[in-house]
């Protein structure tokens, strides 16, 4: 099995372990659920030193701001609000808060930029007599360029539907691969598609896990590695198209297409979201899902709040559709591919 999931699986095995560690019991009160959240991010959060440096992030400090929030005469409604809000300041989108009436969430890593995916634009590019491959719908373009659309990891795709697709790109002179709007979903569909275009085993980042409960207490960096499929490969030029909307195991994807020599990012900023995250519950129940297992690149640094592309580009929003627009992105794509 290829390194990137023994990795992966063994630090899956240690963040269950760690999410069955004993806290301090607390009341089932407005106060008692607030120190429990406070201290359980306080304990296994893993982006805290990050964050102080990235924008002054003080857990304590947050601590004492939204305290004088809570008391116990609050509803479950107003509690909720002020839990949500405290999360927020950790500026991850893999911290929720969930309960039976609300979820709780951080989308501004995607919701405070320009979109740049315009779904009516894809459609026009794929027809409709595309391709399907499980999660994946496929097409050759007319200048003889390969374009497959990928929008969540969730979906599955099997050795099969690769080896089916790429057979039927084979003679394209270059290949896009459009994950804009990709949020994620199993690491392993990640994984699997990138092994296809891999030809040696190849260093692609690094992760630990948390040790203790102290902000800085993790283990050694573990490389990652990505290991060429035993099925068939691309060997020619690739595009991988992104924007914000990109996270956690689409991040993880465009990091690790980053590292391949006949790769080329276009668009916009990934969102990030590299901590592998892992959940714990509450007195009264709700389930809060943190980050716990931070994820780094192939020159150890974080990627947390996504990385750049090697060629940016923004749609253009002046010409209405009906009056011949294209998609600024993949026309990008398809100029670098036929250079």
């Amino acid at each position: 099995m290829k390194k990137v999931i023994v990795y992966l699986v063994t630090l899956l095995s240690l963040v269950s372990l760690a999410s069955c560690v004993d806290i301090e019991e607390r009341e089932d009160t407005p106060t008692g659920n607030f120190e429990a959240l406070w201290k359980i991010l306080d304990e296994h959060y893993c982006f805290f030193d990050y964050k102080q440096k990235k924008y002054g992030l003080d857990w304590n400090d947050v601590y004492a701001k939204y305290k004088v929030r809570v008391n116990d005469n609050m509803n479950t409604t107003q509690l909720f609000e002020v839990l949500c809000d405290m999360l927020s300041e950790l500026r991850d989108g893999h911290v929720n808060l969930s309960s039976s009436m609300d979820y709780g969430r951080y989308w501004k890593w995607q919701e405070d930029y320009p979109k740049n995916c315009d779904d009516l634009l894809i459609d026009k590019y794929l027809g409709t007599d595309y391709k399907i491959a499980s999660g994946m719908r496929y097409r050759v373009l007319d200048d003889n360029i390969g374009y497959i659309r990928y929008p969540s990891f969730e979906s599955a795709v099997g050795e099969g539907n690769l080896d089916e697709a790429l057979s039927y790109l084979l003679l394209c002179r270059g290949l896009i691969i459009d994950i804009r709007d990709n949020g994620g979903g199993n690491l392993t569909n990640a994984e699997r598609l990138a092994g296809r275009f891999v030809h040696e085993k190849t260093l692609v980042g690094y992760m630990q896990h948390k040790t203790g409960t102290g902000h800085n207490d993790f283990s050694e960096m573990k490389e990652m590695y990505l290991e060429p499929s035993s099925n068939l490969r691309w060997y020619k030029k690739v595009c991988v198209l992104t924007n914000r909307s990109v996270f956690s195991a689409a991040n993880s994807f465009a990091v690790w297409m980053h590292c391949l020599p006949n790769v080329t990012l276009v668009g916009d900023n990934t969102g990030g979201g590299s901590g592998m995250p892992m959940n714990n519950s509450l007195p009264n129940g709700w389930t809060v899902r943190f980050s716990a297992c931070p994820i780094y690149d192939k020159d150890k640094q974080q990627t947390e709040f996504g990385i750049s592309p090697d060629v940016a580009v923004d749609l253009s929003y002046d010409i209405n559709i009906d009056e011949g627009r294209r998609d600024d992105i993949i026309e990008a794509a398809r100029q670098l591919l036929v250079k």
